[in-house]
């Protein structure tokens, strides 16, 4: 198959770079860039653990009942602020 491609700079960099370590065409090189990387991209993608977060043990909350925000906030700033 005959295909006209055009591309991007830093891929024809990476081509070119690729093709100074090895013996063969062009063709050669992009047929099995690309073989390898629709491979890569068929394949089911891998299963990684879920990320946890450890818990860790704060101690007792030191202004006792948060429920009331007025509250803690005089507890927090002082009465003065009241």
């Amino acid at each position: 198959m005959r295909t006209t491609l055009t591309l991007d700079d830093d891929v024809a960099a990476l081509l070119a770079r690729a093709r100074q370590g090895r013996r063969g065409s062009l063709k050669a090189l992009v047929n099995d860039a690309l073989r390898r990387g629709l491979v890569q991209l068929s394949a089911p993608a891998p299963r990684r653990r879920p990320y946890r977060t450890r818990s860790v043990s704060l101690g007792p909350c030191l202004l006792g009942n948060l429920d009331d925000v007025a509250e803690a906030l005089a507890v927090a700033e002082g009465e003065a602020f009241k």
